[in-house]
């Protein structure tokens, strides 16, 4: 049925009523793991719903495992239920973070030793030949992830609802009553008091037909190489910095990618983590995108093995250990706020000229394509509530 632009009435049905709570969380990424524990930790009840098999979201099923942009080159940015997660993966031997003595030095020891983790402040404009100082981040393996997650909501007192996809919202006076959900069992609904929307793409919003503005950016498809040789890697890269220099464009080229580095390290030995392939301007709704994505990265991918195993010392037995379950998509649907920002606002740091109701403020990061002098700015949470107000 290819090119079909006909429509199809769906009857109407009665959607059974499976499960409440004071408070339902859709997604269970970092964000919906924080809303979850928080919540509960209050004494509400609390259901974290999410469409995969595991917490962690795109940390663990689009294998993000560098959880950098928490510090801002100066100071640590974030905390809370972060730090726990990291900390419990630590004790279980799934998390890598930079000594504290070491961190916001610009010291060409220290980022031999760990600029190849990606522990650093990326966005702050500096010279290409410069030094750049660490910054706080971690590395986490993301099946140890996976576990603490779960032990950390479940340990706060929420419940977990896996396998669960909302696809809908029933909406009375501008207040969600209920989410719709699509499972093995079926379509239900999850009735609450209060709905915290953490899916990264906006489903329950949009389902709820709050404002909102759909975006687009990088895509990739995260994997992971085994059986690499490290040591004999990076002694070439050291030894012989030109060749090295050389090859990574190579590589880079191959992965259309961005960043400086093609691979990293990661809690594993001789395994890396390559954030790549990349593509621009990904439309992250819709499947025929995301299914060109996955087969070409997938192609991408191996031809870099191929041409890696050839060329690079170290990498003549390395195997592709896995591709990330979900591709990383950075941007689709946003919340449209009280007030807009523009390049002007970040400049002046600030965001809305009738924000005088608004006491919270809230640190965010500015865009590299932003000229400013700022790597983080402060603005107004009066900024930040939707129009209209539903129970999201």
């Amino acid at each position: 049925m290819r090119g079909t632009t006909g429509t199809v009435r769906e009857p109407a049905r009665d959607v059974p009523v499976v499960d409440e709570a004071d408070v339902i969380v859709i997604g269970g990424g970092p964000a919906g793991i924080a809303a979850a524990t928080a919540a509960a930790r209050l004494g509400v009840t609390v259901l974290l719903v999410e469409r995969s098999g595991y917490l962690g979201g795109a940390a663990a099923g689009s294998l993000v495992l560098v959880w950098d942009d928490c510090d801002d080159g100066q100071r640590k940015t974030v905390g809370g239920v972060l730090d726990e997660l990291v900390e419990s993966a630590r004790r279980r031997g799934g998390a890598v973070l930079p000594d504290l003595d070491n961190l916001h030095r610009a010291d060409p020891a220290l980022w031999a030793k760990w600029g190849r983790w990606g522990f650093t402040d990326w966005f702050t404009p500096r010279p290409p030949e410069s030094v750049r100082p660490i910054a706080w981040a971690a590395c986490v393996d993301p099946e140890v992830l996976k576990l603490v997650a779960a032990e950390t909501v479940l340990g706060a007192g929420a419940r977990l609802r896996l396998h669960s996809w909302v696809v809908g919202a029933a909406v009375e006076r501008g207040l969600i009553g209920a989410a719709f959900v699509e499972s093995k069992a079926g379509r239900q609904a999850l009735a609450g008091r209060v709905f915290v929307d953490c899916s990264g793409d906006g489903d329950l919003l949009a389902a709820a037909g709050a404002s909102h503005v759909v975006g687009r950016y990088l895509g990739t498809l995260v994997h992971r190489l085994a059986d690499v040789d490290l040591q004999t890697h990076v002694n070439w890269e050291r030894a012989e910095p030109e060749g090295a220099a050389q090859e990574t464009r190579a590589m880079r080229a191959l992965y259309n990618m961005t960043w400086p580095y093609w691979w990293l390290y990661t809690v594993r030995r001789g395994v890396v983590w390559a954030n790549c392939p990349t593509w621009a301007s990904v439309d992250g709704l819709d499947p025929a995108a995301l299914t060109t994505l996955e087969v070409e990265g997938r192609r991408r991918i191996f031809a870099a093995l191929d041409y890696a195993r050839t060329h690079l010392p170290g990498f003549r037995d390395a195997y592709v250990a896995d591709t990330a379950p979900m591709v990383g998509i950075r941007q689709t649907r946003l919340l449209s706020g009280a007030y807009r920002l523009t390049p002007r606002d970040i400049g002046r740091d600030v965001a809305s000229p009738t924000s005088s109701a608004a006491r919270a403020t809230i640190r965010f990061r500015t865009a590299r394509s932003i000229r400013t002098s700022r790597p983080t700015c402060w603005w107004p949470g009066g900024a930040t509530p939707p129009r209209p107000r539903p129970s999201v």
